[in-house]
């Protein structure tokens, strides 16, 4: 049969269109709308799945510092979707006060052995104008010593207390220079600076600012320096007790230590007395076998005060002559350890009162050479004086023949 007959090809024609309308999916434009939503939704897990790994070290190091924070991710050139709805509000967390407060550095500590301060090099106040020889910069203090001019760490206790009110201590010591046959002085405050090095902080006091001697130092809990000045220096055979001796308190004051407390001057010294001596002339007898004459010398001693003398002494009539074994009522006895010369000491004379002493000597002419003598002021306790007025304490003696 070379042909299907024109109603079968019919029939089968209608057949498939109704089995195909039973069978057929959704056709080109829903399937392009599906692969449109999968393509986006592979999209959107990527851009997930890359924040997620961007995301991830930042929080793994921020758990390590132990910081709570998080930083936002780095801008990318994905555009971003608004979220739909905003989230809802969080109250601000409550502000802690800081409890960091501003502190000034701590001041050095100041305290200052005797070692250290020996082994260190510093720079010194001016000395008095007397002490030309002594140095002032860069100075390695010495050991005390009895004939270096060259400053030196006194023989003192060192002082240690806050004395400009930094809450350090510092430390206060005494630095010698000879000069001559005494030594200037100078009561000094020592600090450490910033780096640790010793440095001078400032005078305290010095010999030549009227006063002439410090013999001893102390401070106080309160940051004051006490000294102890004297009107004068003892040296050769001068007595250490004649120097009136004053306690005087110093505070450190607008950057410098001035005088709080205590005497500012000596004035006179009510200890001594005028004594005034006249009269000296030597009256001479003939020549004995031996070449020596008896001589007669007539003196006249008066307390012009304001102190009572408990014993009058004669110095240099050894260098007269020889006194007569019979002067011994005059001359009463006493122990002659002093430097005053005397060779006679005889009882004293009350504040304004007068006396006439006549000594008989055995005198060598060929050995007089400007004879003198002087009046000498002792107390009670032995101790010689000097004199008010030492200029009529003494004169020269006047040979009669």
């Amino acid at each position: 049969m070379s042909d299907i007959d024109p109603r079968l090809r019919d029939r089968f024609a209608v057949y498939r269109a109704e089995t195909v309308a039973r069978v057929a999916g959704p056709g080109p434009d829903e399937a392009r709308r599906t692969l449109r939503r999968r393509r986006r939704t592979m999209v959107a897990a990527a851009a997930v799945t890359a924040v997620a790994l961007a995301v991830a070290p930042v929080v793994a190091n921020a758990a390590l510092r132990g910081d709570r924070s998080v930083p936002a991710p780095a801008a990318t050139g994905e555009p971003t979707t608004a979220p739909t709805s905003a989230p809802p509000p969080t109250s601000p967390a409550p502000l802690t006060p800081s409890t960091t407060t501003s502190t000034s550095p701590a001041a050095p500590d100041g305290r200052i052995s005797r070692a250290q301060l020996l082994a260190a090099r510093v720079d010194l106040p001016a000395w008095p104008s007397y002490a030309t020889g002594c140095a002032t910069s860069d100075v390695r203090l010495r050991p005390p010593s009895p004939t270096e001019a060259r400053p030196t760490l006194a023989d003192l206790d060192l002082g240690y207390t806050d004395l400009d009110g930094d809450g350090a201590t510092e430390t206060v010591a005494l630095v010698t220079c000879r000069s001559g046959e005494g030594s200037a002085k100078q009561l000094l405050a020592f600090d450490r600076d910033g780096r640790g090095r010793i440095v001078t902080m400032a005078r305290v006091v010095r010999t030549g600012d009227g006063l002439d001697d410090i013999t001893d130092a102390a401070v106080t809990d309160d940051g004051e320096v006490r000294a102890q000045v004297a009107d004068i220096q003892p040296c050769c055979s001068m007595p250490s007790y004649w120097a009136q001796k004053q306690w005087r308190t110093y505070r450190w004051t607008d950057d410098r230590f001035a005088q709080s407390d205590g005497p500012r001057s000596f004035g006179k010294d009510t200890r001594l007395t005028d004594l005034a001596l006249a009269g000296g002339d030597l009256v001479l007898g003939p020549v004995g076998t031996d070449g020596k004459r008896p001589g007669t010398l007539t003196l006249t001693v008066t307390n012009n005060g304001p102190v009572d003398v408990a014993y009058v002494g004669f110095a240099e009539l050894g260098f007269i002559g020889t006194l007569d074994s019979g002067d011994s009522s005059i001359c009463v006895p006493w122990r002659k350890a002093d430097e005053s010369g005397t060779d006679c000491r005889t009882a004293g004379l009350r504040s304004g009162e007068r006396r006439a002493y006549t000594f008989h000597l055995l005198v060598d002419p060929a050995a007089l050479d400007k004879p003198r003598v002087r009046v000498v002021h002792f107390d009670d306790q032995d101790r010689h004086w000097r004199d008010l007025a030492y200029g009529n304490s003494h004169l020269e003696v006047r040979v009669v023949s």
